[in-house]
C-alpha cells in the first residue's frame, strides 16, 4: 500500500458535541468527509481512526454501514493512534485528514500528492492562506514512526504532526503552495454552531442545483455573491485548539 488516508474523528467535542454525526442535508458530517476523500484518484484506502471512548460507537456503526474500516486507539495520544493503525498496514505514506472538514476537496489532496518530492518526509499546505477546512498533511510512515518514538510534549502527542513540523533538521519538509491566493479568510471547518449553519447553507445551495460534488472553486465563486452566508462564521479564529494545547503544554 502506498497512500493510506486516515480520517481523525470522535464524538467528543467541547465546542460542538457529536459534530461528526450532525446532519448536513441528509447525510452526517462523517459521511460527507469519507465520500469526498474517497473521490481521490491517488489514495489506496480511506480509514477512520477514533478513540476507545464508548461514546464513539455511533461513529463506528456509521463507518461499518459505509464499509469503511475503523481503528480504535488512545483517547489523548492521537500520535499513538495514528502510528498503531499505520503499523498494522505498513503504507509508504500516511495522509492525515480531520473529520471536521465536510467541504474537503479531493482535488487538493491529489494535487499535494502529485507535488510531493520523492525524498519528502512531510508535506502540508503552506501557511494559512487557504480555506480553513482543506487542511492536508502527508508523511512517510518512517517519519511517523520516528515522531512516535521521540515526541515527548503533550501538544506533540495530541496534534499528530507537530514534532515533524518543528524538526526540519531531522525531516525533509515540503510546503504545497495553495494555487488560489487570498483565500485564508474562508472558514469551512466544523467546530462551532455558526460553522454548522454556514456549511448547511452551502450544501443546500449546491445540492439544490444538483452538484453535491462541488469543489473549492465552486464555493469561492458562490460565497462572494452571498455575503450573508460567508459572514455567518467569519468572526471565529483559526486553529484555536492547537493554540490552547501549546499554551498548556507539558512533558509526558
Amino acid at each position: 500500500m502506498k497512500y493510506l488516508a486516515l480520517i481523525q474523528a470522535r464524538m467528543g467535542s467541547s465546542r460542538l458535541p457529536s459534530k461528526v454525526m450532525k446532519d448536513i442535508c441528509g447525510k452526517s458530517d462523517i459521511e460527507w468527509v469519507i465520500e469526498r476523500v474517497r473521490r481521490s484518484k491517488r489514495i489506496d484506502e480511506v480509514m477512520v481512526i477514533t478513540s476507545i471512548d464508548k461514546n464513539n460507537l455511533p461513529l463506528v456503526r456509521k463507518c461499518a454501514e459505509m464499509n469503511v474500516r475503523v481503528f480504535v486507539g488512545s483517547e489523548s495520544d492521537v500520535l499513538d493512534r495514528y502510528y498503531q493503525c499505520a503499523r498494522l498496514l505498513q503504507p509508504e505514506y500516511v495522509i492525515r485528514i480531520t473529520a471536521d472538514c465536510p467541504m474537503y476537496d479531493w482535488n487538493v489532496l491529489d494535487a499535494v500528492i502529485e507535488t510531493m518530492w520523492s525524498d519528502t518526509d512531510y508535506i502540508s499546505i503552506s501557511g494559512d492562506d487557504f480555506p480553513d477546512g482543506l487542511d492536508t498533511e502527508i508523511m512517510k510512515y518512517s517519519a511517523l514512526e520516528r515522531a512516535w518514538k521521540e515526541a515527548n510534549l503533550a501538544s506533540e502527542r495530541e496534534h499528530v504532526t507537530q514534532y515533524l513540523r518543528k524538526h526540519s533538521e531531522i525531516f525533509k519538509l515540503q510546503e504545497y503552495i495553495f494555487p488560489i491566493p487570498n483565500t485564508g479568510h474562508y472558514r469551512w471547518t466544523l467546530d462551532e454552531d455558526a460553522d454548522y449553519e454556514m456549511i448547511c447553507k452551502v450544501y443546500e445551495h449546491f445540492i439544490g442545483i444538483g452538484k453535491e460534488d462541488f469543489v473549492t472553486g465552486d464555493v469561492i465563486e458562490y460565497l462572494p455573491r452571498h455575503p450573508e452566508v460567508e459572514g455567518i462564521n467569519s468572526g471565529i479564529g483559526r486553529n484555536e485548539g492547537l493554540a490552547k494545547s501549546i499554551k498548556e503544554d507539558h512533558r509526558v
